[in-house]
C-alpha cells in the first residue's frame, strides 16, 4: 500500500497588513523588515475568524481538489499551536463538525512550525491500519499570540491554513515517500510561550505572547534544514540534482538563502511565498505546497522535498515523488 497526496487547499484571510502599516506605529520600516526577513506583507484574520474556521476553508478546497467527500474521511489531523480553545476540545473536532466529516476520527498535533510534517507522517502510519482518505491540516492564528509592540517578532507572522488529502493506493514498486523527524529539547527556551502548568500561580493571568531568540534560531534552522535535506537524499540514494523543488517552512527568506548557499543548491530550486504571507508556522508548508501545485511549479513525477523546523525544538522533512491522484484506491 502506498499513500499519496491527492488534493491540496489553502486559505488566507482577506485582510492584508503591509510593512508600511506596521512602520506607522513601530520603530521600523519596509526596507528594514524586508532586508531582514524577506516579508512585505502578511494576512491577518478578522475578529469573527478563528483557527478552526480557517482550517475548514482550507479543508474544503483540498477535498474538492481530491474529489473526496467529507463523509469519506476516516481521520482528520490538525497541526496547530493556536487552537481555538486553551486545551480542549481539539480544533480538529471543530473542523470535523464544520465540514460534515461524520465518520472521521479527529485530533490535534502540536509540533510548532514542523507540525504539518509530523502530522503527515503520523497520518501515513495510521493509514496502514485504516486506509480511508485522511485530511491533514496546518492552521495558525498567530496574530492573537504575538506582541504587536515587539518589532522583532510581530513583523514576521501571519494567519493562514493549508490542507492536503491523503489516499492509500494499491501499487507495485518502491515507496514514494521517505521521512525524517527529529527534535532537540535542549533548545526549548529559544521559542516559547508561557501559560501552562510550569507558570507560577502568581502569574496565572495572561496574556502570554510568544517569545523568540532570533539569532540562535536562525543558526539552528540553517544547520538542520541542510542536515535534513542531505539525510533524506542519502537514504534514498539520490543527489541534489534529482530534486525538482524544495518547499521549506516559510519562516524567513534569509534562512532559505543561507541554506541554498550552504548546500550549493540554486535558490530557484526553493519555492517561497513568505514575501506575501509571512511566517504562518504549521500552515506555511501546506499553503506553499498548494500555491506551488496550483501554479504548476510542482509537476507529475517531480521529486519534492518538504522541510521545516520550529519550537521544541522540532525539525524534519519528507521526500516524495509527486504523483497526485494515482493508482487504485484501497478499500477501507
Amino acid at each position: 500500500m502506498v499513500v499519496h497526496i491527492t488534493g491540496t487547499g489553502s486559505y488566507l484571510p482577506q485582510r492584508v497588513v503591509t510593512n508600511e502599516e506596521l512602520a506607522a506605529r513601530l520603530d521600523t520600516s519596509d526596507e528594514w523588515i524586508f532586508s531582514h526577513t524577506g516579508v512585505r506583507s502578511r494576512h491577518l484574520a478578522a475578529d469573527t475568524e478563528n483557527t478552526s474556521s480557517l482550517a475548514a476553508e482550507a479543508a474544503r478546497a483540498a477535498l474538492a481538489a481530491a474529489g473526496v467527500t467529507a463523509d469519506q474521511l476516516g481521520l482528520i489531523i490538525v497541526a496547530t499551536s493556536t487552537s481555538d480553545y486553551q486545551s480542549f476540545p481539539s480544533t480538529a473536532c471543530l473542523v470535523q463538525e464544520a465540514i460534515g466529516a461524520k465518520n472521521a476520527a479527529a485530533f490535534d498535533l502540536e509540533a510548532a512550525c514542523t507540525g504539518f510534517i509530523y502530522a503527515l507522517e503520523a497520518a501515513r502510519g495510521m493509514m496502514q491500519a485504516n486506509p480511508a482518505p485522511t485530511l491533514v491540516i496546518g492552521a495558525e492564528l498567530l496574530s492573537r499570540i504575538v506582541d504587536w509592540n515587539d518589532r522583532n517578532t510581530c513583523i514576521l507572522f501571519g494567519d493562514a491554513a493549508g490542507a492536503v488529502v491523503l489516499e492509500a493506493c494499491e501499487e507495485t514498486g518502491a515507496e514514494n515517500w521517505r521521512a525524517v523527524l527529529k527534535a532537540d529539547g535542549a533548545g526549548a527556551n529559544l521559542i516559547q510561550r508561557e501559560g501552562g502548568t510550569r507558570l507560577p500561580a502568581s502569574r496565572a493571568a495572561g496574556p502570554y505572547p510568544l517569545s523568540m531568540k532570533g539569532h540562535p534560531v536562525f543558526n539552528f534552522a540553517v544547520k538542520v534544514l541542510d542536515e535534513v535535506l542531505r539525510d533524506l537524499l542519502a537514504r534514498s540514494g539520490l543527489t541534489f540534482d534529482d530534486l525538482a523543488c524544495v518547499i521549506p517552512h516559510q519562516a524567513n527568506a534569509r534562512i532559505v538563502e543561507a541554506v541554498s548557499r550552504r548546500m550549493g543548491l540554486p535558490l530557484e530550486r526553493f519555492f517561497m511565498n513568505v514575501e506575501t504571507s509571512g511566517n504562518t508556522s504549521a500552515a506555511s508548508i501546506p499553503v506553499a505546497l498548494d500555491v506551488a501545485v496550483r501554479s504548476g511549479r510542482v509537476k507529475d513525477q517531480d521529486l519534492l522535498a518538504l522541510v521545516g523546523f520550529g519550537a521544541g525544538l522540532t525539525y524534519g522533512g519528507l521526500l516524495m515523488r509527486w504523483k497526485g491522484k494515482s493508482g487504485t484506491p484501497k478499500a477501507p
